[in-house]
């Protein structure tokens, strides 16, 4: 991992060449003194929740979410593995508390045994935010060995004749109808961090290549022409022609599922910063122009869990019931994941745009860390996030906290005070 992932470098580049005549714009990209506080003050928090969550964790478990008083947890096969130890590791890198450190070392040495794992799109979830963390932070050999076996295993989910990993092996369409036998999410932009890593440290570009083409891929056929997201493209396995475009998370195949349109924005803006080819910008941009420019989206910036909930032309593949949900779900962990790709991707902008961009990142962060958001100390189980939705459709984790909801707010919070370092 790049030592300075924390830091926009290329922001600080911005700043520092700005001509005399745009003084002023270089000083409204400058972070602001009243974020940094609040930025304090929500990680020192932060650091009394972790440690209130590490004395309720099972031992070979990690935290899901907390939900009518009871704590859930998941083993670390689960997607999800990956961002508890990493937030961790997040609130040691601001705080240097030892016990925030020795608990990520159990929880990692829980996790070494996925590097083998093939079954699983997600690796680069479950472990480069976990071991990507800990190498940024102790240099370990040992962490880079164990990452690039986890990319190794990633890329043999790579297929030549569709361009693109293979997310779920099989699974059902959403209406219950269909089999879909090679689908692809939107997801899956996340994973591709680790394998880019891989081949910085190896000096083997296979696996930047696999990656490339992914993101390829994805951006030929995982796009409307607005730059909204489909979240499953279903490919045939013989041909790589696309099946069909889906949702298994959202509101109906047409709609922009938002935690979807949030990976996409992250995705892309990481993929350019590795390769810095242009484009990869440009959708990135436009990606988060659709998001940012929303008129659905509400004016704390906390999207609802879906951009297009019961709107004209959006028709569900599920039974949707509205008296069940009377105010359409949010998602915090959307927000949170936005507001820390908006601070790295003003890094790569005119000072114009960048300021837009940081600017709708500070409005998430200070709605993110208000009382109508984020736990009041002690409380929530120890998540520092509330109201975060999982899977609407199913039914599963909605208006509850979620450990990566937390994981990209700690990480937004940090690239934010180190935007000033």
């Amino acid at each position: 991992m790049d030592k300075l992932k924390n830091i926009p470098i290329l922001l600080l580049l911005l700043l520092l060449g700005v001509s005399h005549s745009n003084a002023q714009s270089k000083d409204q990209l400058k972070p602001k003194q009243e974020m940094l506080k609040l930025a304090d003050q929500v990680l020192a928090q932060s650091v009394k929740q972790y440690k209130l969550m590490m004395q309720q964790l099972p031992p070979g478990q990690v935290p899901r979410t907390f939900e009518n008083g009871k704590f859930a947890t998941a083993s670390p096969y689960s997607w999800i593995s990956g961002f508890y130890p990493g937030s961790l590791l997040y609130l040691y890198e601001y705080s240097r508390d030892s016990a925030l450190l020795k608990d990520a070392g159990v929880r990692l040495k829980d996790l070494e045994k996925i590097q083998y794992v093939t079954a699983n799109h997600d690796l680069g979830f479950m472990m480069y935010c976990s071991f990507g963390n800990a190498y940024r932070l102790l240099d370990s050999a040992r962490y880079k060995d164990i990452l690039v076996q986890s990319a190794k295993s990633l890329v043999s989910r790579f297929y030549p004749k569709t361009g693109c990993i293979k997310s779920w092996n099989k699974i059902k369409s959403l209406d219950g109808k269909r089999m879909l036998n090679f689908p692809v999410i939107i997801d899956n932009m996340m994973n591709l961090e680790l394998l880019f890593f891989a081949s910085k440290v190896t000096g083997d570009p296979s696996y930047k290549n696999v990656a490339i083409k992914h993101t390829e891929t994805t951006l030929k056929n995982h796009f409307r022409p607005d730059y909204s997201s489909y979240h499953v493209v279903d490919y045939d396995e013989e041909t790589g022609a696309v099946k069909s475009k889906e949702t298994m998370q959202g509101f109906a195949d047409n709609s922009t599922w938002a935690r979807g349109q949030a990976w996409a924005i992250y995705g892309f803006t990481m993929v350019y910063r590795e390769t810095k080819v242009k484009k990869y910008l440009e959708a990135a941009q436009k990606m988060a122009a659709h998001f940012i420019n929303h008129p659905n989206l509400p004016k704390d910036k906390v999207p609802y869990w879906d951009f297009n909930v019961n709107q004209p032309g959006f028709n569900p593949p599920w039974k949707y019931d509205p008296a069940k949900y009377p105010e359409v779900p949010r998602d915090a962990s959307a927000a949170a994941i936005v507001s820390a790709a908006l601070i790295e991707l003003a890094g790569y902008t005119d000072p114009k745009t960048a300021l837009k961009y940081l600017t709708t990142a500070e409005t998430m962060l200070k709605s993110l860390s208000s009382a109508k958001y984020r736990a009041a100390a002690g409380k929530n189980g120890g998540f520092i996030l509330m109201h975060s939705s999982g899977g609407v459709p199913g039914d599963i984790e909605v208006n509850v906290p979620v450990s990566y909801a937390d994981y990209y707010y700690l990480e937004a919070m940090m690239r934010y005070r180190g935007m000033g370092s």
